[in-house]
């Protein structure tokens, strides 16, 4: 019997808006509008000085381990821009501040949560995310069951899902891929590839030539962009919400782009990357490459950069202000939160703040008489 080819397959990689600010119209077409792309720089340029902020913020002892945002911005807006705001879901992992912040959590949220604060992760009423996921790959298969679910209860409602390189590696992501594609969830898995997992590159945590071909194992749809590129990002995530959306199931969209900064304020980078590599980086920054793209086209000047920039730093202060002004939390939200019931033992370390029995009740025999 001759041998024939059982499967062949390719990952297509796109490219709209080069590093130089050059677009390519026949790609764009269809994307984004002037007015959308002004709008999301000017959210991009305040997501960074947020971002800035909250690094100062923790250098100088006022909130605890920070992950920066910096040089991902654009795959994490280009994707909340193809999302429905209110209807479709975010299920973050830790580097998706801007796409939160763009379906409505409030900015001092994240700065709660890496306050140590729990009420920075209650999401308020109607925003349709879930609170930033720190174990590596668990939310992915979070964000797979509600795709499930809104496929069982027939509502037209997508799930996005973040996640990094190294979470590919886990086997939580296989498993969800696994069951996504199998019961055609409206699941859309977005790797933002920045090229590290921690202190590891690509290279040496996995063995093929992209992330998004795994994703051709689980037949499913696959794509490689820049992830750098704001209008590539939103196309391809625009597709995969619509096709998930009339019932074509889930995409995988490998957002090649890197982490400026070092993997969280523990870490120190410098210690492991070459500052070549990190400096051709800097050279493919999402906001300098828009920003030379909205100047060609006479959309923006160096006076609306220094007014959006002033405009930034009054609101980062006010979020700053929200997130260090916030009443002390009382005792009782430790208990209050989690039993519809009190248990007895619950109830009575709550009306007692002691965990054992005798603390929680001196007359006990043998201590009565005992001061």
């Amino acid at each position: 019997m001759p041998i024939r080819t059982a499967y062949t397959a390719k990952v297509d990689y796109i490219s709209i808006l080069d590093e130089e600010g050059v677009l390519d119209a026949a790609l764009a077409k269809g994307t984004l509008s002037d007015e959308q792309v002004v709008e999301h720089y000017q959210f991009m340029l305040l997501c960074r000085h947020m971002d800035e902020i909250a690094f100062k913020l923790q250098r100088s002892g006022r909130m605890g381990t920070y992950p920066q945002n910096k040089g991902q911005e654009a795959a994490a807006i280009g994707v909340a821009a193809a999302l429905e705001k209110g209807t479709d879901w975010l299920v973050p992992c830790y580097r998706e501040n801007a796409a939160l912040w763009m379906h409505g959590l409030p900015m001092h949220y994240i700065l709660l949560h890496w306050m140590g604060d729990e009420r920075g992760n209650k999401i308020p009423e109607g925003v349709c995310q879930l609170p930033l996921c720190i174990p590596i790959g668990t939310q992915m298969l979070h964000a797979t069951g509600m795709a499930w679910a809104f496929k069982m209860r027939h509502e037209k409602r997508v799930v996005a899902t973040f996640f990094g390189d190294g979470a590919t590696s886990e086997g939580d992501f296989h498993e969800a891929m696994n069951f996504a594609s199998a019961f055609q969830t409206p699941t859309i898995f977005i790797c933002q590839n920045n090229q590290w997992a921690i202190s590891v590159p690509r290279e040496q945590q996995m063995n093929s030539e992209t992330v998004a071909q795994k994703a051709i194992a689980y037949g499913m749809p696959t794509v490689q962009v820049d992830g750098n590129d704001l209008f590539a990002v939103y196309k391809a995530a625009k597709e995969a919400v619509d096709r998930a959306r009339q019932g074509g199931g889930p995409s995988f969209i490998e957002a090649v782009t890197y982490r400026l900064a070092d993997h969280t304020t523990a870490d120190d980078a410098r210690r492991y990357r070459d500052p070549k590599e990190v400096e051709a980086w800097q050279g493919k920054d999402p906001i300098i490459r828009l920003r030379k793209y909205l100047t060609a086209k006479g959309l923006w000047n160096d006076g609306f950069q220094a007014q959006t920039e002033e405009r930034a730093k009054a609101y980062v202060a006010e979020v700053v202000k929200a997130a260090e002004g916030i009443e002390a939390p009382t005792t009782d939200e430790i208990f209050d939160s989690t039993f519809a019931t009190l248990p007895a033992d619950l109830e009575a370390q709550k009306r007692t703040m002691r965990t054992h029995s005798l603390g929680q009740d001196p007359a006990q025999a043998g201590l009565a008489g005992a001061h």
